[in-house]
């Protein structure tokens, strides 16, 4: 029984899990918006609220304890830069997920996990 375990476990190692979900919050806020599947983004979405409200915080100790985890300064300078000014006002749920039905090939539900305030524009919906 996993009394007191909290998280998925996706499947994987422990070592893969943590640098998958690594990978996936580095994405998610360098594009601020990425198409997963549902348990991965539920997973993501915890740690992705988590440096933002690091980065609400805003003192060095923080962005240190960002880069500890994101390991890409030029994503974590725009954190700590331009979405930190985005949520400043807002109290949690910095993040969405939107559900859009099952993959073709094996049928995993996928979603999309993007930031609140995302906005699609005019070039990134030509790419799509």
């Amino acid at each position: 029984m996993r009394h007191k375990r909290t998280g998925r476990r996706l499947g994987r190692t422990t070592s893969h899990r943590i640098a998958m979900v690594r990978n996936m919050v580095t994405s998610l806020l360098e594009h601020e918006r990425i198409v997963t599947t549902t348990p991965k983004a539920k997973e993501v979405r915890k740690v992705a609220d988590k440096m933002i409200t690091l980065a609400k915080r805003g003192d060095l100790h923080a962005r240190r304890q960002a880069l500890a985890f994101i390991r890409d300064q030029k994503v974590v300078a725009k954190l700590f830069d331009k979405l930190r000014a985005d949520y400043m006002d807002r109290n949690g749920g910095y993040t969405r997920i939107i559900q859009t039905g099952n993959r073709i090939g094996d049928a995993a539900p996928m979603a999309i996990l993007e930031l609140v305030n995302y906005q699609l524009t005019v070039e990134a919906a030509t790419n799509n």
